[in-house]
């Protein structure tokens, strides 16, 4: 987000394909971006890595989102399976990206009548969610985080070039440049650190943008940064058990969290059963995801 247009137009299309190549350690699989024009919302995706995406900008975009896609949930090969989803609501359409898992999909559609759909994947139910609350906004966004069941970050463009941002148990690293009136995203801090030092010296050391799980941020387009909270009590899934001393159980949602860093495994050189051998030894599956894919020490 370059609201203080600090940028020229070459630069942003620059550190939009070095974001999207970078990202790629979160996924081959697919790659798309979702910015605004005066028609509104375009979302540009294909089922190529991040560096193979052509990455065009009308001159007047000063705002992207962007999301790299490891396929868990809808081919990758059917374009509608991919991210960001398009929604729209009586205020106005919207972009929404999602890294991680939900596992109640199904049953939500179910339970609130929500319509069907030839989108396969699970994060487009958070898309629907909002649809049925008629408008996007910090409120909006809450009911949906404290309805969905798996791990996630959820990022949310609309039509007036604000960014939203719902944190649950997923990474997710945002850097402010006030002096230049900028702010860039990625979903680990390596990531982001990496794809800077790539684009260069922008004059100033970032500021970290302080955010945690049950979070919810909207970044508008003066700078300012406006806050709210969703119940994450749902999220925290682990219980002890006392008769081992540091052995933990995870319940059904954290169960999902694992399964989906176990089917990935083997493509970092690691058995599923090494997964869940870094489970019981206390290291969260956070921690484990970040290993994984940045190479973090833990």
């Amino acid at each position: 987000m370059d609201y203080g247009n600090s940028l020229r137009h070459r630069q942003r299309v620059q550190l939009a394909h070095i974001l999207a190549s970078v990202c790629e350690a979160r996924g081959t699989d697919a790659t798309g971006i979702a910015y605004n024009t005066a028609d509104g919302i375009k979302i540009h995706k294909r089922a190529v890595a991040g560096h193979k995406l052509r990455i065009r900008l009308p001159n007047s975009v000063t705002t992207v989102m962007g999301h790299t896609r490891m396929t868990t949930q809808g081919s990758e090969l059917q374009n509608q399976n991919n991210h960001p989803f398009a929604g729209n609501t009586p205020t106005g359409g919207f972009a929404l990206a999602h890294n991680g898992v939900l596992h109640n999909d199904l049953l939500l559609r179910e339970q609130q009548y929500l319509p069907d759909t030839n989108i396969e994947t699970d994060s487009y139910i958070a898309v629907q969610l909002i649809e049925k609350e008629e408008a996007l906004h910090l409120k909006s966004l809450q009911t949906m985080a404290e309805q969905v069941e798996g791990s996630f970050v959820f990022t949310v463009l609309d039509e007036a070039d604000s960014l939203y941002f719902v944190r649950g148990e997923n990474p997710m690293m945002i850097y402010h440049f006030p002096k230049r009136g900028l702010y860039v995203y990625a979903s680990a801090k390596d990531l982001l650190d990496k794809a800077l030092l790539r684009f260069g010296y922008l004059g100033e050391h970032p500021v970290e943008v302080k955010q945690q799980c049950g979070d919810i941020l909207k970044l508008t387009v003066d700078g300012d940064i406006h806050r709210a909270t969703f119940d994450d009590s749902h999220l925290f899934t682990l219980s002890y058990y006392p008769r081992l001393t540091h052995y933990y159980f995870p319940r059904p949602m954290e169960q999902s969290y694992l399964e989906e860093l176990k089917s990935v495994a083997m493509a970092f050189g690691y058995t599923p059963e090494e997964i869940d051998e870094l489970y019981l030894q206390g290291i969260t599956p956070e921690e484990i995801e970040e290993y994984l894919y940045c190479g973090v020490e833990i």
